[in-house]
C-alpha cells in the first residue's frame, strides 16, 4: 500500500508571536547617550517615568515603586513606549527641542507636583534657572534646597528638564544621571540654541 503524497503546505503550522495581555504599566529599559534609562507609561499612554537606572538594582527599585504607586500589573512591553523612545532619541540627537508626551506625576511627591510643571512651563530649551529662581516661581522663596531635593528625585528626567536648573553661582550640582549627563544635556541645548 502506498501512502498518498501530501503537500507540506497543507499542514504547516501557523507561527505567530505570543500576544501579551494589556498591562496597567508598560516599561522598557534603554541605553542612551546619557546613561541607562527606564521609560514607563500607564494604560492611557501617559509617561510615568523617564528615570536613570544605572544598575539592575536601581531598575528593580523603580519597578517596585511603579508597582506600589500605580499598579502591580507592570510588564516589559517595548512597543508601548515606541513614541517616547523616538522622542527621547530625537531630543538626544538635537532634532527635538520640546517633548510632545502626556505625563502623569503618579511617582511624584506633592511638592514635586508643584515644582515640576512650573519648571517645564518656565525654563525653555537652552535656558537655565537657579534653584532660588524656581523656588520663587512656586511662591516658596526660601525653599531652594527643597526645590533641589524635588528635582533630584524627578521621576521624569529629561522630559521634565531638571537638568536646566543650576546653583546660584552657575555651578552644576546634583543630577540623577550624574553631573556628566547634566553637562552633556546643557551642552546639547547650548549648541542647538546658538
Amino acid at each position: 500500500m502506498t501512502d498518498p503524497i501530501v503537500a507540506l503546505g497543507d499542514f504547516a503550522p501557523t507561527v505567530r508571536p505570543p500576544q501579551l495581555p494589556e498591562s496597567d504599566v508598560s516599561y522598557v529599559v534603554e541605553d542612551t547617550a546619557i546613561g541607562r534609562m527606564l521609560l514607563a507609561r500607564n494604560d492611557s499612554g501617559a509617561l510615568l517615568a523617564s528615570a536613570f537606572v544605572p544598575t539592575e538594582v536601581d531598575e528593580d527599585r523603580l519597578l517596585a515603586r511603579l508597582s506600589a504607586r500605580v499598579s502591580p500589573r507592570v510588564l516589559r512591553q517595548p512597543a508601548a513606549l515606541d513614541e517616547a523612545r523616538r522622542q527621547l532619541d530625537d531630543y538626544l540627537a538635537g532634532r527635538l527641542h520640546a517633548f510632545d508626551l502626556r505625563t502623569d506625576l503618579a511617582l511624584a511627591s506633592d511638592f514635586q507636583r508643584l515644582v515640576l510643571p512650573r519648571l517645564a512651563g518656565s525654563v525653555g530649551y537652552g535656558q537655565r534657572a537657579t534653584y532660588g529662581q524656581l523656588a520663587r516661581a512656586v511662591e516658596r522663596p526660601h525653599a531652594a534646597r527643597a526645590v533641589g531635593a524635588a528635582l533630584g528625585a524627578n521621576p521624569l528626567c529629561v522630559v521634565l528638564p531638571c537638568h536646566r536648573v543650576v546653583a546660584s553661582s552657575g555651578a552644576l550640582t546634583g543630577y540623577a544621571g550624574g553631573l556628566a549627563a547634566k553637562q552633556w544635556l546643557l551642552d546639547l541645548e547650548a549648541r542647538a540654541s546658538a
